[in-house]
C-alpha cells in the first residue's frame, strides 16, 4: 500500500511559527491563520507608530534654529509674540512652554517661554521678571517697500502703547526698539557720495521716515 505523504503548513509569526499538518481541522487552521494575521497587523501598526514618532523627533530637531534671538520680558512674552505675529509678514507664534516648577520669575504652570518668528527670524520670548530692561542697544530693522508699508508698521507699534523716536526708530510697549526703514533710504546710503549725504541729512530731521522726502533728497 502506498502511503499518502502528509503535507505541512508553516505559519510564520512575530513570536515564532506554527506547524499545521494535513489532519488538522479546518477551523483550527482558519483560527491560526487569523490569529497570526491579526498579530502581524498589530505589529505593523506598532512599527508604523514608532517610525512616526522617530520622524516627528527628527523634524523637531531639524526645526530648532542654530541661532535664535532671546528677548527678555517681565511676564508678557506671549502677548508680545502675538502682537508681532499679527503685525509683520512671515511671522507666527510657535510653541508655548510652561514652567515645570516655581522659579524666581514664574509659578509652576505659568508661561515661561514662547517660540515665535518675526519676519522670518526665529525668536524666544522669556518671561524673566522685571530685573532686566530693553534698550536701543538691540533693535529689529524692518525693511519697507513704500510709505504705506512704513506707515502701517510704525502706526501699529506706536498705536499699541509704543513711542516714537528719531531717524526711523520707535519702541513698542514692551521696550523693544524697531527701525522701520524704507529700502529707498538704504539704497541711497549704498550709493555713497553726495546722494548718500543728502538722504542722510534729510533722515536726521525725521522721526518716521518720509519716503518722498528721501527720494527728493536723492535726486538733489
Amino acid at each position: 500500500m502506498i502511503r499518502q505523504p502528509r503535507w505541512i503548513i508553516r505559519i510564520e509569526g512575530n513570536t515564532g511559527s506554527d506547524l499545521i499538518c494535513r489532519d488538522t481541522p479546518y477551523f483550527v487552521i482558519a483560527y491560526a491563520v487569523t490569529f497570526r494575521a491579526n498579530e502581524n497587523v498589530v505589529a505593523d501598526r506598532t512599527n508604523t507608530q514608532r517610525l512616526r514618532n522617530r520622524k516627528a523627533a527628527d523634524m523637531a530637531k531639524h526645526t530648532i534654529a542654530k541661532n535664535t534671538i532671546c528677548l527678555w520680558y517681565d511676564n508678557e512674552a506671549e502677548e508680545a509674540a502675538r502682537f508681532y505675529a499679527a503685525t509683520f509678514p512671515d511671522s507666527a507664534v510657535g510653541t508655548i512652554y510652561r514652567a515645570p516648577s516655581d522659579n524666581p520669575s514664574t509659578k509652576a504652570g505659568e508661561v515661561l517661554t514662547v517660540d515665535f518668528t518675526v519676519a522670518g527670524i526665529p525668536c524666544i520670548g522669556l518671561n524673566g521678571g522685571p530685573v532686566f530692561k530693553h534698550n536701543e542697544a538691540f533693535s529689529f530693522q524692518i525693511a519697507t517697500d513704500d510709505q504705506e508699508e512704513t506707515d502701517r508698521y510704525w502706526n501699529a507699534i506706536v498705536g499699541n502703547g509704543g513711542q516714537e523716536s528719531e531717524c526711523g526708530w520707535c519702541k513698542d510697549k514692551w521696550g523693544v526698539s524697531w527701525q522701520i526703514t524704507p529700502r529707498v533710504l538704504m539704497e541711497a546710503m549704498a550709493a555713497g557720495g553726495d546722494e548718500a549725504k543728502r538722504a542722510f541729512d534729510a533722515m536726521m530731521t525725521m522721526q518716521k521716515i518720509d519716503v518722498a522726502t528721501i527720494e527728493a533728497a536723492r535726486r538733489g
